[in-house]
């Protein structure tokens, strides 16, 4: 029996609030309170860390890039009750060589029988250790996208 989920507010959101995600807070409205985060440096349950997680994003971006970018390619349904969104990370770090971040990946979104997000998981194109070795490129050096 197939479940009847209304994507479409859902795909809204996260179409309007993920490219900004740097600069100004997410809504909360379209995940549970318990909702488990996994990516390949954290993992954690519930909203509050899921706030926090996100507000320590705006917090680093602002201090340690002179500008930095989600850009999201696409948002979809990928089967019954998951959603996926292809992302690109970029920016510049605030050091006298302006090392440029880069890197690809994917979320997955997975919905509970009401509508909600319980579960987020973000797979990288590359390991954290390949991303912090961007920092100390040149600014003549750009990474392979």
């Amino acid at each position: 029996m197939a479940i009847a989920v209304d994507y479409e507010p859902i795909l809204a959101t996260l179409r309007a609030d993920l490219p900004t995600l740097f600069e100004q807070d997410i809504s909360y409205d379209i995940y549970t309170r318990d909702i488990c985060f996994k990516d390949p440096v954290n993992q954690f349950k519930g909203k509050l860390n899921y706030r926090i997680i996100f507000w320590t994003l705006r917090f680093h971006g602002r201090l340690f890039f002179s500008d930095l970018h989600f850009d999201v390619h696409e948002v979809r349904v990928a089967d019954e009750l998951t959603i996926r969104v292809d992302w690109t990370v970029r920016g510049t770090l605030r050091l006298p060589w302006q090392p440029r971040l880069f890197f690809n990946g994917y979320s997955l979104y997975a919905l509970n029988e009401d509508g909600k997000i319980y579960d987020h998981r973000d797979t990288w194109d590359r390991s954290p250790g390949e991303i912090l070795q961007q920092f100390w490129r040149g600014s003549d050096e750009q990474p392979t996208p």
